[in-house]
């Protein structure tokens, strides 16, 4: 092969490279016209009143398709003998787990499960959890949020504690005697939590990584054929 079909050889790989980065790029590009389309139906959502679901739980209401992204409030007792520890969480590089519990409202039978905050642990796994109670009645006030349904939530046993890496609501509800609703609420900010615990504030509705990756495989594809042309036309 001489060195000028090795040139237009190298060149037409980098047209193809060029190509596939290229459609990679268009890819993220829809996924961020996805993304801003979700954000703009969840931040509605988040705009509206806030809804106390007391008088909806007691006629039998309140589903997570209707709540997604709604402010709301209710009120009820935590069942804390079945706390649920999510491990493998991070703040600011600080090793923690996230603590949801089972919120059994004052109107109607269906429970409600609460993410009550942050806490941190040296191996984001093991937390005592007996201080972390909140016990008698609590008024929680958050955004609810939809459960996927069919989620597996890897439960983990050790040293006597169960830890999931995500809600199962499957599973919770295979152990739980009553009724559990398909969606979560995140307790926002208060100061109603216990020492130790910090609640979460809600995931930001902003364009996450897609325009950054849209732009570097963008610069790959032109990049690629830059570097193709001048290897593929110069003079032998």
């Amino acid at each position: 092969m001489t060195p000028r079909a090795r040139s237009l050889l190298f060149f037409g790989g980098t047209l193809v490279a060029a190509l596939v980065f290229a459609r990679l790029g268009l890819w993220q590009v829809a996924r961020l016209r996805e993304r801003r389309a979700l954000n703009a139906v969840a931040s509605a959502a988040r705009e509206r009143p806030p809804l106390a679901l007391d008088a909806m739980l007691a006629a039998g209401g309140g589903t997570g398709g209707r709540l997604d992204h709604r402010q709301v409030s209710v009120s009820g007792r935590y069942d804390h003998a079945a706390d649920i520890v999510i491990r493998g969480q991070s703040e600011g590089g600080v090793p923690g787990v996230r603590l949801v519990t089972p919120l059994r409202p004052l109107a109607g039978d269906t429970a409600i499960l609460v993410q009550r905050g942050y806490v941190t642990s040296p191996d984001a796994r093991r937390v005592e959890l007996a201080p972390l109670q909140e016990p008698g009645v609590v008024w929680v006030r958050g955004l609810a949020f939809a459960l996927d349904t069919t989620a597996p939530g890897e439960p983990m046993e050790e040293g006597g504690q169960l830890t999931w890496r995500r809600i199962d609501l499957r599973a919770i509800r295979a152990r739980l005697p009553y009724p559990v609703a398909d969606y979560v609420i995140l307790h926002v900010a208060d100061s109603s939590g216990p020492r130790g615990l910090r609640r979460d504030a809600p995931a930001p509705l902003d364009d996450g990584p897609h325009l950054s990756y849209a732009i570097q495989w963008f610069s790959f594809a032109i990049t690629a054929l830059v570097v193709g042309g001048i290897i593929g036309f110069r003079k032998a």
